[in-house]
């Protein structure tokens, strides 16, 4: 049903969250961190518009996040893989004028800093923190190591789902005034939100039908709502593709009501992942790697997702992104137990992700599909082949 993104060069181990200490900071607490240089405490300036770190540079240990919100609003920060993408620890939730802590054990590498004010949207500020010196080795058995795998994963599902929100309700709005062009050009970017996390919908029952079904899918005498029901009205198939007749664009009634029922179903996901009930298991995860690369397999690689906008490498790219992101979480659980399958898996993705980049990326865009050639379809389909094998085999070493 859905399907796509990009690929992080594979972190050699998981940066763990160890403490989530919250309130307001110790002003002592507060001078040391913005006068610790490249030790491990780093004061974080949140405002509005910007989020300043004391310093870029860390060792690897631990490190204290002091996030002091200056702005107008609640705001969270978060340090992310060097994806910009998978969350290895947050602090939500800080209010104007108040500060919290973020402790996280970190591994030597590359990752980003952001903010988010009105914790929603990709937040502002980005930038590059960066750990040197030893592998520092992972606290806890595995099982400690697999409740933290979770709870990281949470956090990336809820980022997620609250961004595909915002980004849903621009398009709608768009799809619903009649702006056609800007629809068409925000349709690829809103949905990549949601095909990186897409087994998660599935979950959940008649939502992912709701929100994601293709025209071929649908069972009779059901709505056919969705992604793909807009779609269809974005860019009119010919008489060709459309049973041989003429399409009629739908009404400004009948748009608003598919709008409306977009937003709709798309806040009963945010709403249900944000729910303090909602977790997830290891083999939750490292399954939901496993099925996003399915969907590639079965139906990205075709280009029949995207029937009429021909955006599959959009879709392509997301969920290659959404698998790797759930690998990462579990990654070092796995290595632990079969460290050659985890090196054939990083190999894979990372030449996956560098084919992938010779189309074009998710922030400039794709090439069509329909217009590669067979043979750029057959190379797309050998390399995600050759990662489908020995990422089945992910769940039994997690498990193991």
């Amino acid at each position: 049903m859905s399907h796509r993104r990009a690929l992080l060069a594979p972190i050699a181990a998981a940066v763990l969250v160890t403490a989530l200490a919250g309130c307001t900071a110790n002003p002592r607490t507060t001078e040391a961190a913005q006068s610790s240089g490249g030790t491990g405490q780093v004061a974080v300036a949140a405002t509005d518009t910007s989020c300043t770190l004391s310093t870029s540079s860390l060792k690897s240990g631990t490190a204290t996040f002091v996030v002091t919100n200056q702005g107008s609003s609640a705001t969270e920060f978060e340090i992310l893989a060097k994806d910009g993408l998978t969350i290895l620890g947050e602090v939500e939730n800080v209010g104007p004028g108040l500060s919290r802590t973020l402790s996280l054990q970190t591994q030597p590498g590359t990752y980003t800093a952001v903010c988010k004010p009105g914790m929603v949207g990709d937040g502002v500020g980005r930038s590059t923190v960066t750990v040197t010196g030893k592998q520092v080795e992972l606290a806890g058995d595995v099982q400690t190591q697999t409740k933290k795998a979770a709870a990281q994963y949470v956090g990336y599902v809820r980022d997620q789902a609250s961004t595909l929100l915002a980004m849903t309700t621009r398009f709608a709005a768009l799809y619903r005034s009649g702006d056609t062009a800007a629809a068409k050009a925000l349709y690829p970017q809103a949905r990549s939100y949601y095909e990186r996390i897409e087994p998660i919908a599935e979950s959940f029952g008649d939502l992912d039908p709701d929100l994601d079904e293709r025209q071929g899918d649908v069972k009779a005498g059901t709505p056919w709502t969705g992604w793909h029901r807009i779609e269809k009205d974005l860019w009119h198939p010919t008489p060709a593709k459309n049973g041989g007749t003429t399409y009629p664009a739908l009404s400004s009634a009948a748009r608003t009501a598919l709008a409306d029922k977009l937003v709709a179903d798309t806040t009963t996901l945010n709403d249900t992942v944000r729910a303090s009930s909602f977790t997830v298991t290891a083999d939750t995860i490292s399954n939901g790697a496993i099925g996003l690369l399915d969907e590639v397999a079965k139906s990205k690689i075709t280009g029949e997702e995207e029937n009429w906008s021909h955006t599959d490498l959009w879709d392509f790219k997301a969920n290659v992104q959404g698998a790797e992101v759930a690998y990462t979480g579990v990654r070092a659980i796995a290595e632990a137990k079969n460290p050659a399958l985890v090196s054939q898996i990083d190999a894979r993705f990372a030449a996956l992700d560098t084919l992938l980049a010779q189309y074009g990326s998710l922030e400039k865009g794709f090439v069509l599909y329909d217009k590669l050639s067979t043979s750029d379809v057959k190379t797309l389909s050998d390399s995600v082949n050759a990662l489908s094998e020995p990422l089945s085999q992910l769940t039994a070493a997690v498990l193991k």
